[in-house]
């Protein structure tokens, strides 16, 4: 998408969370169930918050055995939430270098057009391991850098079957993965909308506590 050529709805501070969902066939069935009504849900909690509709804009990259991105960010009020299919492979690490890509882009959409932005979100939700051809080491890298310089925050969340090594391996020592607990998107998309409507209605440098995490995830112990 060329955002140079779009106008800002409002000049809100802007927090953009970008979702990266694994749509490998390995998500047939209840899991792909589960997962598409988790972000229905969630588009209809950002939308009944009216400060949070007005300054958190959604992106959604899907990966199998490719990566797009199927929601440009946009506030909530701007997009349908897709019902997601299953199809494929893993390319994991494609998925999340386009959603750090992303970051970038709407970062410089926003300086541009004057908008103040806060440290926007990249949340990984995956079921399995990367495909053989992935470069999971440059992701972490990648990752770590970006983390380090806050560009932006990192979040992954292992579903049932996860490869948690790996997503310990690309994770940064302050955000170690998480463990869904069964099938529990719902309950993680609740956290998620309160979590993202405090970030949106703070004030720049203020100590934000999340909500707790034990309604749907696990810290796995290492």
């Amino acid at each position: 998408m060329e955002y140079g050529l779009e106008s800002p709805i409002n000049y809100e501070q802007k927090c953009l969370c970008i979702l990266v969902v694994d749509t490998s066939g390995s998500m047939q069935g209840r899991p792909i169930d589960e997962l598409n009504q988790g972000l229905q849900v969630f588009h209809q909690d950002i939308s009944n918050s009216f400060s949070t509709a007005q300054r958190l804009e959604i992106c959604l990259v899907e990966f199998n055995s490719q990566a797009d991105c199927i929601v440009e960010p946009s506030l909530v009020d701007q997009f349908h939430m897709p019902i997601l299919a299953v199809a494929g492979t893993t390319k994991l690490v494609d998925g999340v270098r386009l959603a750090i890509h992303k970051v970038q882009e709407r970062k410089s959409w926003y300086r541009s057009t004057g908008q103040p932005y806060y440290r926007p979100w990249i949340i990984l939700m995956t079921d399995g391991e990367p495909d053989s051809d992935q470069d999971v080491a440059g992701l972490a890298r990648e990752i770590q850098h970006g983390v380090n310089n806050k560009q932006f925050v990192f979040f992954p969340i292992g579903v049932q079957g996860a490869d948690m090594r790996m997503l310990q391996q690309i994770s940064t020592p302050d955000r170690p993965p998480m463990l869904l607990q069964g099938l529990r998107f719902e309950a993680f998309f609740d956290w998620l909308s309160a979590s993202l409507s405090m970030v949106a209605s703070s004030t720049d440098g203020q100590v934000i506590q999340l909500p707790s995490t034990s309604g749907w995830g696990i810290l796995p112990v290492s």
